[in-house]
């Protein structure tokens, strides 16, 4: 697939679109707390989105590879869970968890693609740490979409920020164009060669997702052929924008 430069028109839909899934994610934000089980926030997900006249863009969607469609509308994933995680009646948050909450929405035919880790009650020093870092190594990576830049110049910005922390970087999962689709090129990595990959240009719609684990950079794919958790155990944070590549400063669009 090439990348796809949206129209001016298409942009106004995504920004749009992305302020809408920015109201929705912020709302299940704030029901994260003790004793809530993750189908609980998807349902409130669900509820919120079609209110709106909108649709959850993950609920039924089958990305290549998958032998099922994903069954529901929000990804939560828990603790050492990295992302994609399937929301569950049986699975209570407890206090001292993290969990991370991954959404796509899809107003008038185009998409938009968030996700935040939030924590539940207190947690400990630790993951604040990772949390803070993992948020700020988005942000880091959203300094450096500069028309004229490069993918690599992305990835390499969040790597030289994430690695003096000595946390993993997950190699096998990336951020990815947006817009048309749920997943577009270009193929964004959370590291990388400044001056490599695809030239940032304007118009183009991108989805930048540092996830960062307290340990190992490597990953595990549960058998529900969706959830991936870190090989070691430890708790991994996820962070995503989607972003507007303008002539001057970056436009996030998942922000209300």
């Amino acid at each position: 697939m090439a990348i796809i430069i949206k129209t001016p028109e298409e942009i106004k839909i995504i920004r749009e679109g992305g302020k809408r899934l920015a109201t929705v994610l912020n709302k299940v934000k704030e029901m994260v707390a003790p004793g809530i089980s993750t189908k609980d926030l998807d349902d409130y997900a669900r509820k919120l989105i079609s209110e709106m006249g909108d649709y959850p863009s993950f609920l039924n969607y089958s990305p290549d590879g998958a032998s099922k469609p994903y069954p529901a509308a929000l990804c939560v994933s828990v603790n050492d869970e990295v992302v994609h995680g399937i929301p569950n009646k049986d699975r209570i948050l407890q206090e001292g968890d993290i969990v991370s909450i991954d959404l796509g929405l899809k107003h008038k035919n185009l998409f938009t693609d968030m996700a935040m880790t939030v924590s539940v009650g207190e947690i400990s020093s630790s993951s604040k740490k990772l949390l803070e870092t993992t948020e700020r190594a988005l942000y880091v990576g959203i300094n450096a979409v500069r028309a004229g830049n490069r993918i690599g110049d992305i990835g390499h910005a969040i790597e030289s920020f994430v690695r003096p922390h000595r946390y993993g970087i997950v190699e096998v999962l990336a951020g990815h164009g947006v817009g048309k689709a749920v997943h577009e090129d270009p193929y964004i990595t959370n590291f990388g060669k400044k001056g490599m990959g695809e030239k940032l240009v304007p118009g183009m719609v991108i989805a930048i997702e540092p996830m960062i684990n307290n340990g190992t950079k490597n990953v595990t794919l549960d058998k529900d052929g969706y959830t991936f958790r870190t090989a070691d155990g430890k708790k991994s944070a996820h962070f995503e924008h989607t972003i507007l590549v303008t002539e001057g400063e970056p436009e996030i669009l998942t922000r209300i």
